[in-house]
């Protein structure tokens, strides 16, 4: 480890770091634009300048500069200094005076090291350059004669996202950052441009003149999109959500977050249940709480009681459900909505194992029914890294468009009992081999045999387990801890023929299957849950209450409350204790905290943070492989879920990035 000097400090620094990295690593700020410790190395804004010794007697770029033994850094020194105040006023000199009417505004690298590291004045008196307008989508703002070509977008497109959708044309002040064709960017991870902008050019379209960051407040929680579990912040201001953001988790989305979880935001106060309704005459009507209530309780159902979880609801929800239902008598949980049947005897079997963080090390990867650039967007980008690495990644299913080198096996699941010749060697040479098995494979009986070639191809040894679930739901591994799988899934609810079925917020089941029973929905969204419904008890979306979620990779996490749920809706915890009141029977706790201590007391790896342990992965199935995935579970990435749906935003990009629809542009 080489040793160097910071403003007379001496520090070791890892093999291979740059004389930025060293400055920071001694404490030291240094101003950058381009540079992004995610991103491949530009050198191309300058304002990283540094004196360094030996060497030239000028300032250097430390982004660019490998630290080595014996340098002696300056960051602070007149040289310096000056030289950092030119660079900015280079930047500026073309920099449109846009700051009170910029959305970027109070967020601004530009802004904020211009007032650090700036003159104060400018020299140059020339008319500023102007750059036409570029479109790139119904979600990214763009105003480009800000722009001072840092090229992170371009870079971020290429290396994370993997799609080369922006790129620079013409050359020195021609320069301009553009879309292929002027197109729409069409990626699921396209918006993380808007947070790596450093100026103002780059701006959240739907968020547009909302609000300025200092009047949000700003709340940790979990985006429940799909089953990763990235970790987000809700900026509110009063009684909305305005907009959420990615926070930084290397364990789980990186600093990443797709373009569904962040933008399905504005349907959390669109198509809101906001007051009991009870069917009469066929027809749902409004009623009072005690009303709805006593409609319930009418139903007197014994132990002939049946709960189904939707996707996004949050463990406490589903343990005070299965509190009441076990009150009642009844085991009949599930929480697998579209029929899905998998054995959970073993939850081993139905886990990430490999982690999401430690899917990049893998140097074999096998996919098995799943499009994993829709069901997982920023695990997508994890497996392009390991592909970038090396690993050789293989698809059973139909094809779909990687963002990396796959070889397609073919829809056949026979194909799993022998594997091809090329498969074969790959695993056979492999040392940290990785099999990823999704809902479509799931739902063809893929499990066993799946868990008969890790067997085969040792993808459990030492500090190494490579077999993996991938869920799409946010709420499905806490639903299996919490019990909520029968044998034979949803059929066996339906086969019970239960007088009473408790809907937490699902969806997808379909409800003309439970013909006989009454259907009582606790959820958030008039969707088709709430069509089906015989009595709507108004929930709680998942940023009106706190939560713990569990992702696709058993990481217990927990989310925080940020608004207050419209009208007379109320946390769902809370309706279902007092139903339990209504139908006359106890379920242990009367506060929040003594819910979750309940549930804890259940089942103690939800009641701590981190990764839960499920034991050894079981040895695998002689069942045979057979069966062909005609396609996957996910038809429209943008339409997956009850506040997707409501949102006018992701209907939008439905439309027009996946169906091709045209939206002309209102006149300036």
């Amino acid at each position: 480890m080489p040793k160097v000097t910071v403003d007379g400090v001496e520090l070791e620094v890892p093999q291979g770091a740059t004389v930025l990295q060293a400055c920071e690593l001694a404490g030291k700020e240094i101003p950058r634009f381009c540079y992004h410790e995610r991103l491949s190395i530009a050198g191309n804004c300058r304002m990283c300048l540094v004196e360094v010794a030996p060497g030239p007697p000028k300032p250097q770029a430390s982004c660019a500069l490998p630290a080595s033994e014996g340098q002696v850094i300056k960051t602070d020194s007149p040289m310096v200094k000056k030289a950092r105040e030119g660079v900015m006023e280079f930047l500026l000199i073309n920099h449109p005076l846009d700051c009170p009417i910029c959305d970027q505004g109070g967020e601004c690298d530009l802004q904020d090291q211009s007032v650090a590291y700036g003159r104060g004045t400018s020299r140059f008196h020339e008319h500023k350059r102007a750059v036409t307008e570029k479109y790139m989508g119904p979600l990214i703002k763009t105003t480009m004669t800000r722009c001072i070509q840092c090229t992170r977008c371009v870079r971020f497109s290429e290396e994370i996202a993997g799609v080369d959708e922006i790129g620079a044309l013409y050359r020195g002040e021609n320069m301009q950052i553009t879309t292929y064709l002027e197109k729409a960017a069409k990626h699921e991870l396209s918006a993380n441009v808007i947070d790596l902008c450093p100026v103002g050019a780059l701006t959240s379209g739907p968020y547009a003149f909302e609000a300025r960051p200092w009047e949000l407040k700003k709340t940790l929680s979990i985006d429940v999109s799909d089953a990763i579990g990235a970790n987000i912040r809700l900026d509110s201001r009063g009684r909305e959500v305005l907009r959420i953001l990615p926070r930084v988790n290397d364990d789980v989305n990186e600093e990443w977050l797709s373009d569904k979880g962040r933008f399905q935001v504005d349907g959390l106060t669109k198509r809101r249940l906001d007051r009991p309704y009870v069917r009469r005459d066929g027809k749902l009507v409004p009623a009072s709480w005690d009303e709805a209530f006593a409609a319930v309780a009418s139903v007197n159902p014994g132990k002939s009681v049946a709960v189904i979880a939707g996707d996004m609801v949050d463990c406490e929800t589903m343990f005070a459900a299965r509190a009441l239902a076990g009150a009642l008598g009844s085991s009949l949980l599930e929480g697998r909505q579209t029929g899905l049947a998998y054995d959970c005897s073993n939850l081993a079997a139905v886990n990430f194992n490999s982690t999401l963080s430690g899917i990049e090390t893998a140097d074999a990867i096998l996919i098995v029914g799943s499009h994993v650039r829709w069901e997982a967007p920023l695990l997508n980008a994890r497996l392009r890294k390991a592909a970038k690495n090396g690993a050789k990644v293989f698809v059973v299913g139909p094809e779909w468009d990687a963002t990396y080198p796959v070889s397609n096996l073919g829809n056949d699941l026979a194909v799993l009992n022998k594997l091809p010749k090329d498969a074969d060697e790959a695993f056979k040479a492999a040392q940290r081999p990785a099999l990823i098995i999704g809902g479509a494979g799931l739902g063809k009986g893929g499990l066993e045999p799946s868990l008969a070639l890790a067997e085969k191809y040792n993808l459990v040894r030492d500090g190494w387990n490579g077999f993996n679930a991938l869920h799409m739901a946010a709420s499905r591994m806490g639903g299996l801890m919490l019990g909520y799988a029968q044998p034979g899934g949803i059929a066996d609810l339906v086969a019970a023929k239960p007088k009473l079925v408790l809907s937490l917020g699902a969806d997808e089941v379909d409800y003309t299957r439970f013909a006989g029973s009454t259907v009582v929905y606790i959820g958030h969204h008039g969707d088709k849950g709430a069509h089906a419904a015989d009595v709507i008890l108004p929930g709680a979306a998942f940023s009106e209450k706190p939560g713990t979620y569990v992702n696709t990779e058993g990481r217990v996490q927990l989310a925080d409350k940020a608004v207050f749920a419209p009208g007379d809706a109320r946390e769902d915890w809370t309706i279902l204790r007092a139903l339990a009141d209504a139908l006359g029977v106890s379920v242990g706790f009367d506060s929040f905290d003594q819910l979750r201590a309940a549930m804890a007391k259940a089942v103690p790896a939800l009641g701590r943070e981190g990764l839960a342990d499920y034991g050894a992965l079981p040895k695998g199935g002689k069942a045979k492989a057979e069966g062909v995935i005609e396609g996957y579970p996910v038809k429209d990435f943008y339409l997956t879920n009850p506040i997707a749906r409501a949102s006018e935003t992701m209907q939008r990009c439905s439309a027009e990035l996946l169906h091709g629809e045209t939206f002309a542009e209102a006149a300036e």
